[in-house]
């Protein structure tokens, strides 16, 4: 019975929501979830509950697949400096309140070194230990060589490197060209402009989160949420044919998920209306096509009129500033709403031109 609840409250509809909620708290509570007390008490429950999933021969079956052993082991290093990332911006956000100095400004971690030989033999040493533990990873676990590509064969489930699963999840909710071009060139492009679009001096050289509150927000949801996220799923709950699998659910190759997606425009003219769909292209995709130019050109306005926030944005970031990071945000925040219509309404495209080949 508990193995199933926890099948269930894995699947994408119910566990997307709860991983928002809990960032939600962390970053609400980052004070507590930064102390030391936190990561005590977290590393020790966390024992038996692990202890409780290897146990399960088919979530054993999974974790221990050579190619998933490295994953496991970033997921807990991605764990580990989120959390140590909260307690020096908790520590250095509480010295400040009290009217002191952040803890790297203080004299004695004043003192500077050079980059030769200083950072460079550290950096040499990390790449000479990191590639001793993949050698010996690669020995211990057998890390696979497989064979050469045939056109003739292809494995079931078909799986990108760990890396680019992210982008393979997102398939599932939009077109190819916009899961594998569109938006990786945005968030390429996203990352290069942060530097550019966010000139805030605080927080340069030192820990902190109310000085850059709503940057590392934005940031690290889309890290954790929008992309973290969508790693663990791709790599331990998708399996043959990407159907989902629960982590204690074995992959049967003839599991059949009954699914009937379809576009907003079959949605609004068929069963809304009950009419035919228009033969017209713009005509039949009109509603798609009113919603999405309304989402990108009439939030960013809102937000920067009718919250405190948003003019507080404007203002500092300036107009062009302000709607270019608006817009990569509407971009960004595409990704869940898209994700939340196919889980509720089996919502396939907003936009269905493939005519045109053009499916949003």
């Amino acid at each position: 019975m508990l193995k199933e609840l926890i099948n269930h409250l894995a699947e994408p509809i119910v566990s997307f929501p709860i991983a928002t909620f809990l960032f939600y708290l962390m970053i609400k509570h980052y004070k507590t979830f930064g102390s030391k007390k936190f990561a005590t008490w977290f590393t020790i429950l966390s024992i038996p509950v692990l202890i409780f999933f290897f146990a399960d021969p088919n979530f054993y079956l999974i974790i221990k697949t050579p190619d998933n052993v490295p994953i496991g082991i970033l997921l807990v290093l991605v764990a580990f400096f989120t959390w140590f990332t909260m307690h020096k911006a908790a520590i250095n956000d509480t010295r400040m309140e009290q009217g002191l100095e952040p803890v790297e400004a203080m004299p004695e971690n004043r003192e500077k070194v050079w980059s030769w030989p200083n950072l460079v033999y550290t950096e040499l040493f990390a790449i000479i230990a990191c590639t001793a533990f993949l050698v010996v990873w690669a020995i211990v676990f057998k890390a696979p060589l497989e064979e050469s590509a045939n056109p003739t064969w292809a494995p079931n489930p078909a799986k990108a490197p760990w890396y680019f699963l992210g982008l393979q999840e997102m398939l599932v909710y939009f077109d190819p060209w916009m899961a594998g071009v569109v938006l990786p060139v945005l968030i390429v492009a996203g990352l290069i402009a942060i530097p550019y679009i966010d000139t805030n001096p605080k927080g340069n050289g030192y820990y902190c989160f109310k000085d850059r509150k709503w940057a590392i927000i934005s940031f690290m949801y889309g890290w954790l949420i929008l992309w973290v996220y969508l790693i663990i799923v791709g790599v331990f709950l998708r399996g043959p044919n990407w159907t989902f699998y629960g982590p204690f659910e074995y992959w049967d190759f003839h599991k059949i998920v009954a699914e009937f997606n379809i576009n907003l425009s079959e949605f609004i003219w068929i069963k809304g209306l009950g009419i035919g769909m228009p033969k017209n292209l713009v005509v039949r995709e009109i509603f798609g096509i009113i919603l999405t130019i309304a989402y990108v050109g009439f939030i960013p306005v809102w937000v920067a009129r009718a919250t405190s926030f948003g003019r507080k944005f404007y203002i500092d970031l300036g107009p062009i500033r302000y709607y270019l990071f608006m817009t990569l945000v509407v971009v960004m925040m595409s990704l869940p709403i898209k994700m939340v219509l196919r889980w509720l309404f089996s919502m396939k495209y907003i936009i269905a031109l493939p005519e045109w080949e053009l499916n949003l």
